[in-house]
């Protein structure tokens, strides 16, 4: 009979680059919030794909970026930590954007044996996709990986080679289980994500957002900005856009649930780190 095998795959990159997509897309279910926006994740999200004789953890992290507030800094230290004591680290690169800076800040702190993802090849050209894996050819990089999050190109190969590097080791989750992420933490993200799509360009980073009040199917979800002035806007005319979210994260959840969104100002949160790590990133 042979062995069951078991271990944790981190994926690192820049934001944007399309790690919550390729995630979902491996695991056949919405485990993390998707934006076009940075700094979307900002907590290490697991997700667990289970087959016959193989668990594979995903370790979802927050974009690596230059940082310029306190929770840029705890973003960045959540991703760094991430890629130690786990069996195999990924270098996601978005194939539409060049290797800058950035990437190869990134590349400078992977363990050998690492291997390189290039997303969004569906969107990229030929061309594109060659000039990530030429730029990260001087790297201690195992295989490479072309793949789309969006329609699965290249996904089955990639998950089989990931399948083929854990060790023998016990199941680490039940079967039916895929994330281990808290409701009332997934739900408060379903809300960002919400505000994320209908908010302007200088409000993402300002808002967070937290379940103060769990009664199923009553869930109270308060959004907190930094100035007056984002209330409004997160408000909309007339509750607007409170009343676009909550359709939307109710379309997302069972029949019944009912869910409170209350708007609450804190002055400049993101610049000090005890109201950060209050919020939990």
């Amino acid at each position: 009979m042979a062995e069951f095998r078991s271990g944790f795959v981190t994926r690192v990159g820049r934001p944007t680059a399309g790690k919550s997509t390729l995630l979902n897309r491996i695991l056949g279910h919405k485990v993390s919030i998707v934006s076009d926006k940075p700094q979307t994740t900002r907590t290490q999200v697991r997700g667990v794909l289970t087959k016959d004789d193989v668990q594979l953890v995903f370790v979802d992290t927050p974009g690596i970026h230059k940082p310029r507030t306190a929770l840029g800094t705890s973003l960045n230290a959540t991703a760094s930590q991430a890629t130690t004591s786990v069996d195999v680290v990924c270098l996601v690169l978005d194939a539409t954007a060049p290797y800058g800076r950035g990437d190869a800040f990134i590349a400078q702190k992977l363990p050998a044996g690492s291997i390189v993802v290039v997303t969004k090849a569906d969107l990229a050209s030929p061309e594109q996709v060659l000039g990530q894996l030429t730029a990260t050819s001087d790297l201690d990089i195992e295989s490479w990986f072309p793949v789309s999050g969006t329609t699965g190109e290249g996904v089955e190969e990639l998950v089989a080679h990931l399948q083929s590097r854990m060790p023998e080791g016990p199941q680490l989750y039940p079967d039916d289980m895929i994330t281990d992420v808290p409701d009332e933490f997934w739900v408060a993200e379903l809300v960002r994500e919400q505000l994320l799509a209908i908010t302007r360009e200088e409000l993402p980073h300002s808002i967070a957002t937290r379940v103060t009040e769990w009664e199923w199917p009553r869930v109270r979800c308060e959004i907190i900005v930094e100035r007056d002035s984002q209330k409004g806007i997160v408000i909309g005319k007339k509750g607007e856009n409170l009343k676009k979210v909550g359709i939307a994260v109710r379309e997302q959840l069972p029949e019944g649930v009912f869910i409170e969104l209350f708007v609450k100002v804190e002055k400049n949160w993101q610049h000090q780190a005890h109201s950060v790590e209050r919020l939990g990133y």
